[in-house]
C-alpha cells in the first residue's frame, strides 16, 4: 500500500502545478508507457539524481544509467533497496513483465527486465514521464 495517497484530481493539480508533460499522469497513476525514443531522459548523460515526478522520492541515480538500446531512460540498479517495489504484471501480450512503482506513492515508472550489466543483470526501463531530475 502506497504511504502517500491522493485522488486522481490531487494527481492531476499536482502534476500540472510542476509542468509535468501530459502524458505523465497517464504513465503514473494508469500505467501507460511512453513511445520509445521519446522520452526527455532517455538521451540525458547529465550527473545527478532521478526522482519519482509525483512524489519527488530519489529513485536512480545517474551513475547506474547506461545505453541499453531499448528506448527508455535504463538503470541496473535503483538508489537503494527501499526505493521501488515490483508487481507481476499479466497484462503484456508478450506473456508476463515486472512492473517498477515508486515505494511511497505507488506512482508507476515502468518495467525491470533480467538482461541488463553487471553487476545486478538488471535493466530497470523507465519511462521519462514518470521521472524528474535534479543535477548534481
Amino acid at each position: 500500500m502506497p504511504k502517500i495517497e491522493k485522488t486522481e484530481a490531487e494527481w492531476k493539480a499536482l502534476l500540472a502545478d510542476k509542468g509535468a508533460e501530459p502524458l505523465a499522469f497517464q504513465v503514473t497513476r494508469h500505467e501507460a508507457t511512453e513511445r520509445a525514443y521519446t522520452g526527455k531522459y532517455e538521451s540525458n548523460k547529465a550527473d545527478g539524481i532521478y526522482t519519482c515526478i509525483c512524489c519527488g522520492k530519489p529513485l536512480f541515480d545517474a551513475g547506474t544509467k547506461y545505453e541499453s538500446g531499448s528506448g527508455w531512460p535504463s538503470y541496473f540498479q535503483p538508489i537503494d533497496e527501499q526505493a521501488v517495489e515490483t508487481k507481476t504484471d499479466r497484462s503484456w501480450f508478450g506473456g508476463t513483465r515486472t512492473e517498477v512503482h515508486c515505494s511511497d506513492c505507488g506512482a508507476h515508472l515502468g518495467h525491470v527486465f533480467e538482461d541488463g550489466p553487471a553487476p545486478t543483470g538488471l535493466r530497470y526501463c523507465m519511462n521519462s514521464a514518470s521521472l524528474d531530475f535534479e543535477p548534481r
